[in-house]
């Protein structure tokens, strides 16, 4: 009943911490009950029932009025129409300070008759009394009690307030891959319409089969590429796409080669992660050569770590330096959702290849 609202929340929430609190509860109960009996001596079983029966009780005050707490909260907001809100159940100080209060009041009093049930004793005569020991053990035991409700409480709220931090810092990294991701999808196909318009001019039929091509690749893409993370064998499979369309265009002056070895297929990548280096490597790579020459895609593992090459053929480093800033533009969105989704753990490298060409290297983590 009430599902998804306060109530669900609240007892998820004493799910969670309930072993945790009864640990550290009995601990501490341990903890008074020794002191006191090194204190005054006694019978140090009937001061650990007491301590016991006093902790266990504050605590079960204290996680009782939350669960009733959160049930008004719930059934307030069901009477007035409202949807079920499982934030309207509060972890901070307002959640906190009324099942403090009726720990304070009830707590006490209950783990007291407890107490006396299990050892035939009574406690509120032995205290009219003047049972200094009585008074001693019962006194420690609910100030012990009632500062480890505080404490509980406290680090509850830490770790709420930690896991909401967390949740925001998601959020703003979504975001910021979001806005990436939508500036390096029309840089692509900017740059595509680009070459499409030379060919217009100069062979039409070849212009026309680029673009029935380019229709067929942005259905396979665009939509794909919106995801958080798709497979290698799919990224792979976006970049035999991608190739097959610059082949249009370039005809024999472009061979590619992609290799991917079986084990790694199923390993999530984010999208569109070589998709700008490919273009890199043609358009300032193996276009300036008459020849064109060749680019070869791979993926391998290095212990925990997954390298991904592109390594072409052409002019190399020093000659591919681009006038425009066009290249930078798409090694910078490389580098910035790599370090924005795996911080230092990631890397793009760019080396001059020892066979002529150059050779760009993404390292990231196999478990991110």
């Amino acid at each position: 009943m009430l599902q998804g609202g306060a109530l669900h929340a609240a007892k998820s929430r004493a799910r969670r911490h309930a072993p945790r609190a009864l640990l550290f509860m009995a601990a501490l109960c341990l903890g008074i009950a020794t002191l006191i009996w090194a204190f005054d001596g006694g019978r140090f079983s009937t001061k650990l029932v007491y301590s016991i029966a006093i902790g266990l009780s504050c605590w079960t005050v204290m996680e009782g009025t939350r669960l009733l707490q959160a049930l008004a909260v719930d059934l307030w907001r069901r009477g007035r129409g409202l949807a079920l809100d499982a934030a309207g159940f509060a972890s901070g100080w307002r959640g906190v300070l009324p099942g403090m209060l009726a720990t304070l009041l009830a707590g006490p009093p209950i783990g007291l008759a407890l107490a006396d049930a299990l050892t035939g004793q009574q406690s509120a005569s032995l205290l009219a009394l003047g049972a200094t020991q009585t008074r001693v053990t019962i006194a420690l035991s609910l100030i012990g009690s009632l500062a480890a409700v505080f404490a509980l409480s406290t680090m509850e709220r830490l770790a709420s307030a930690r896991a909401q931090t967390e949740a925001a810092q998601r959020q703003a990294t979504e975001q910021q891959l979001r806005a990436l991701q939508a500036q390096l999808e029309p840089h692509m196909l900017f740059n595509t319409l680009a070459n499409l318009r030379v060919l217009i001019g100069t062979d039409p039929a070849r212009a026309q089969a680029m673009l029935d091509r380019l229709i067929a690749f942005l259905r396979a893409t665009l939509g794909a590429s919106r995801g958080g993370r798709q497979t290698l064998a799919t990224e792979f499979e976006r970049i035999a796409d991608y190739l097959e369309l610059m082949q249009v265009r370039m005809g024999a002056r472009l061979q590619t080669q992609l290799d991917l070895p079986d084990s790694l297929r199923d390993i999530e990548v984010p999208p569109l992660l070589l998709q700008p280096l490919v273009e890199n490597s043609l358009k300032h790579g193996l276009e300036p050569q008459i020849a064109g020459g060749r680019v070869e895609i791979g993926a391998r593992r290095d212990g925990d770590t997954l390298v991904l090459s592109v390594h072409d053929s052409g002019v190399g480093l020093q000659a591919a330096k681009p006038q425009d800033g066009g290249a930078h533009f798409g090694l910078l969105q490389v580098r910035e959702r790599l370090q924005t989704l795996y911080g230092p753990q990631a890397g793009l490298e760019l080396h001059d290849a020892p066979a002529g060409g150059t050779l760009a290297l993404v390292r990231l983590p196999l478990s991110p």
